[in-house]
């Protein structure tokens, strides 16, 4: 239920070995995000997150790079609905299929193109969104209605939001900013694991 994202410029401390830990802890994916870097710098990036992420058993979902994700053999791709529109072709190779949408006019989309899984957003302020105004829990809500797939909320998710979101229907949350700079980054995904677990509970109850 937890998706960790990637972005070398919010990380202090060694990448690598931040990616490491976190694999330790075994978040559902960790997504390569990496927007900035080139194709080359992209795929070396790509080999020795994989190579992580491989030994300590986690999916590693690469973002955008469809060729990079076939010459590695990868499974995972993340896209924008404009990539997802016209890769029809391409994806028939992978096995988890994101999409990132931001209305449930995309939502439905996505799921008639294939898409395995959503991510939708942002949903909270964050500063990877400045000036952006959040579109909120009822859209999260309404975008969990529209469609049969999962959906991972994305945006500015903390632990004290995580009842709320899963309350919306949402299989889970991505996280950015905490994975790349808390300072436990192997118990992350432990935390929010229990978290939910507790959630849970406290619902049946």
């Amino acid at each position: 239920m937890l998706i960790c994202v990637t972005n070398q410029k919010l990380c202090n401390d060694d990448f690598l070995n931040r990616i490491n830990l976190i694999a330790q802890g075994k978040p559902q994916a960790i997504m390569l995000r990496e927007k900035d870097l080139s194709m080359t710098e992209y795929e070396k990036l790509a080999i020795k997150v994989n190579e992580i992420c491989r030994n300590n058993q986690v999916n590693l979902i690469i973002n955008q790079k469809i060729e990079i994700t076939i010459k590695l053999k990868l499974k995972n791709i993340q896209l924008c609905m404009d990539d997802l529109r016209k890769s029809k072709k391409e994806i028939s190779e992978f096995e988890q299929i994101g999409a990132s949408i931001h209305s449930v006019n995309d939502a439905k989309e996505a799921e008639k193109l294939g898409a395995t899984y959503l991510i939708a957003g942002h949903i909270f302020p964050t500063d990877c969104k400045k000036g952006a105004a959040p579109r909120g829990l009822s859209f999260l809500k309404e975008v969990c209605d529209s469609v049969k797939i999962p959906v991972f909320a994305i945006g500015g998710i903390t632990k004290d939001k995580l009842e709320n979101v899963l309350n919306t229907g949402a299989k889970g949350v991505c996280i950015m900013s905490e994975a790349m700079t808390c300072l436990n980054p192997i118990e992350l995904a432990g935390e929010y694991r229990i978290l939910k677990k507790k959630l849970i509970l406290e619902t049946k109850n």
